[in-house]
């Protein structure tokens, strides 16, 4: 079972990579940075999933963000390089893995709770209002709750 976790652990921080890169780092950075299919991307999944957090991200979403890059994505090379090299022979890990999820799934409990009971019928853009639209959106953003959880548990005991 160890070898299963690890493996979802790797390629969850080998895919986190090129979503940091082409779809986070738009809510901070301008639009004439990324390339043009990568923005239409992202105004297609926030249109079709009503995510208002990428769309006009309130401060805190934007904090988050920000963390993102200035301590997780880091993370995630050195996370990957101790993954594949081995997790049992990288015992450093253990202390900077169980800080990252729990960082991790802290910020992302409160993306999932905003998602499921903001009140989003007056804001503009238009939010998810229905449960499934909301459903729906908290799927995008589960796993990685789900995920640095499963991390955490396993790194702690």
């Amino acid at each position: 079972m160890a070898a299963v976790l690890d493996f979802i652990f790797l390629c969850y921080f080998i895919t986190h990579i090129p979503i940091s890169i082409f779809v986070d780092a738009q809510v901070l950075l301008p639009k004439w940075i990324f390339p043009t299919k990568v923005v239409e991307l992202k105004a297609w999944y926030c249109t079709e999933f009503k995510d208002t957090m990428m769309i006009d991200p309130p401060a805190w979403f934007r904090t988050f963000v920000y963390c993102e890059f200035i301590f997780q994505f880091p993370f995630f090379i050195v996370a990957i390089y101790a993954f594949i090299k081995g997790i049992k022979n990288c015992s450093w890990i253990r202390t900077p893995m169980i800080v990252y999820s729990a960082h991790v799934a802290t910020t992302t409990a409160a993306i999932c709770f905003h998602i499921m009971y903001n009140d989003f019928s007056k804001s503009k853009p238009k939010g998810p209002t229905t449960q499934l639209e909301r459903q729906a959106l908290l799927m995008f953003y589960f796993p990685y709750l789900l995920i640095p959880m499963l991390m955490l548990t396993n790194f702690y005991i």
